[in-house]
């Protein structure tokens, strides 16, 4: 089966060369490579070049719009593989992750995402925050439960992801607009019922450092996530009938607050913390979280960030017997 790698770059040197020579090794040799370079000015359009002239499976675009959803809607036009999948120019493939997953695709069929681990790495080391986050995803795709946290984070990561073309389509493609792109794209996974089908190892290393996409384009910062969780949370998961709780009045709170307020959403406010209780934020009176666990009706969204405060809550809520996704939604 034919694989259709699409990577997005724009001023990818000096990693490029790196992450192509990973592709170059794989174990798996029916691919095509679709590259579609997003206005480079730096060294990237010359690297190109010569990869593209030392293997024909590589094939080269210049992207007319701007942007990686652009890019990643032109790569597709032309593809011609019979599964899909994307990869990052400053990451690494392990050298067999292709094969992995096209035999994982291969022996669940259509209707599967297949999802594997991963491990980041950079030139100093990586912070707390992205090893909580490895590790947090890793857990989810081993157990085949990433779909359970997707309020939390995006819980399939764009570069390791592989799906039959007829599943592509039937998703959506790369059609949206909507940034970010890979946090927005695994919300249609999970609404057109895709399953994980995980591959317990790791396939891929995803470079962490300061210049990085995700970490300097406007389009991955905070303001950006929230209208993707509540466009998907209102569309899939509200119950009207029930009465919609909001849980933490901390810095996300305040934000998912304002958010609701601002979609004139009606909604209750609890929060754990004695200092805030009974105040009047935004035209809301505080209540005490106890009022909350008291009751069984309301759908509930929880704005905490604190770990250890979430694995309590979590723990309060399934002795009620309430249900991840349908009772409750960890939105941090």
């Amino acid at each position: 089966m034919k694989v259709s790698i699409l990577i997005p770059v724009r001023n990818g040197d000096p990693f490029l060369q790196e992450c192509l020579d990973s592709i170059l090794n794989q174990t798996y040799s029916d691919w095509e490579l679709i590259i579609i370079n997003d206005h480079s000015t730096d060294n990237t359009a010359a690297v190109l070049k010569e990869y593209c002239e030392k293997d024909s499976r590589i094939t080269i675009c210049a992207n007319q719009g701007k942007g990686i959803i652009a890019a990643l809607q032109l790569g597709y036009s032309k593809s011609r593989g019979d599964l899909i999948t994307r990869m990052d120019a400053d990451d690494i493939m392990k050298v067999d992750k292709i094969s992995l997953m096209v035999k994982k695709l291969q022996e669940k069929g259509k209707g599967f995402v297949a999802v594997g681990l991963v491990e980041y790495f950079a030139e100093n080391g990586i912070g707390d925050g992205y090893f909580y986050y490895q590790e947090w995803l890793n857990k989810l795709t081993v157990n085949e439960t990433n779909f359970d946290e997707i309020y939390k984070e995006c819980v399939v990561p764009s570069p390791s992801w592989m799906m039959f073309k007829e599943d592509f389509e039937k998703i959506g493609r790369f059609d949206s607009t909507v940034y970010p792109e890979d946090y927005e794209l695994a919300f249609r996974m999970m609404k057109h019922q895709l399953k994980i089908a995980s591959i317990p190892q790791v396939i891929h290393s995803w470079r962490d450092y300061s210049t990085r996409t995700s970490r300097t384009d406007e389009h991955y910062s905070d303001n950006f996530f929230l209208p993707v969780k509540m466009t998907y949370f209102f569309e899939l998961h509200r119950d009207s009938a029930r009465e919609l709780t909001l849980w933490g009045a901390g810095k996300k709170g305040k934000e998912l607050a304002a958010f609701l307020i601002e979609q004139n959403q009606d909604f209750s406010w609890v929060t754990n913390n004695p200092n805030k209780i009974g105040k009047d934020i935004y035209g809301k009176k505080l209540e005490s979280e106890k009022r909350l666990l008291k009751k069984i009706g309301p759908q509930i969204l929880i704005a905490i960030r604190n770990k250890e405060a979430q694995k309590e809550i979590k723990k309060a809520l399934d002795s009620m017997n309430q249900t991840p996704n349908t009772d409750y939604f960890f939105l941090s």
